[in-house]
């Protein structure tokens, strides 16, 4: 047992999991993941699109209306996501893709966009909202490709090298399509997933809300990790465990020996 599951108190065996009977792992992560690290929701209590001034930073259309006040923000997002450090959560996660056989397939997709899983170790991952940490164009011509970037832009309206259109966060706003690559691996894995983990998500955000449902039809055993319950519930869950993402995952990782 390691120096940081040590001090858990062992799971219930109606909370207990073991990911060595399963081929093929798919796990979901939301916000809940990250708020340990310091970074605010973006629903729910504390969430930032609570607040409609804040809320509309949310929309592609922010860019084109008010890009200095939208760099603002994201650049508060930025700043925030580069200074946080992963927690418990993303540290289980790390530790149980590295521990895998060789014949069981692992895909994370995560709903967040602050890099903290890849910090933490993550590699078999796809980022399903893109990453605040990463800029790329605006014009729909440009060939500039996304890059990471270090830059805040907090007082400035950052212009493009290649084509002079205005740069953005390399983000999924509303209204917009996920990442082509991104939608193609998760589709791949829910194809023959047998085990699909929700942690910290409401559940509720296209397309991640039809992914349970799509991994119960292809038989899978399918459970729920959260604070709460899923407002209005879903039947598309087998299995729910209440409790913090930080505190949980660590403790079912540690009891499946599925770790390093």
């Amino acid at each position: 047992m390691t120096e940081e599951t040590a001090d858990l108190e062992p799971l219930s065996d109606a909370d207990a999991l073991d990911f060595g009977r399963y081929r093929n792992i798919v796990i979901l992560t939301g916000a809940g993941v990250s708020v340990a690290s310091g970074i605010p929701p973006f629903r729910g209590p504390g969430g930032l699109w609570n607040d409609p001034k804040v809320e509309r930073f949310a929309h592609r259309d922010s860019l084109d209306e008010d890009p200095e006040g939208a760099w603002r923000f994201f650049a508060l997002l930025r700043s925030t996501a580069r200074k946080a450090q992963p927690n418990a959560a993303h540290q289980a996660l790390a530790r149980l893709e590295k521990s895998l056989r060789p014949d069981q397939s692992f895909l994370l997709i995560s709903q967040n966009v602050d890099g903290l899983h890849q910090r933490a170790g993550s590699r078999r991952m796809v980022e399903l909202h893109g990453s605040v940490l990463r800029t790329r164009c605006t014009g729909a011509e440009c060939d500039l490709e996304p890059f990471d970037d270090t830059e805040t832009y907090a007082d400035t309206k950052p212009i493009c090298p290649k084509c002079g259109s205005l740069l953005r966060p390399d983000l999924v706003f509303f209204g917009e399509m996920c990442n082509h690559e991104a939608e193609w691996q998760t589709k791949q894995a829910l194809r023959r997933v047998d085990l699909f983990v929700a942690v910290g998500t409401s559940g509720t955000v296209y397309p991640a809300n039809g992914y349970a449902r799509s991994a119960r039809y292809a038989g899978a055993e399918t459970i729920y990790i959260n604070v709460e319950l899923m407002e209005g519930g879903d039947d598309s869950f087998d299995r729910t465990i209440l409790g913090k993402a930080e505190e949980v995952l660590p403790r079912i990782v540690a009891e499946t020996g599925m770790r390093l």
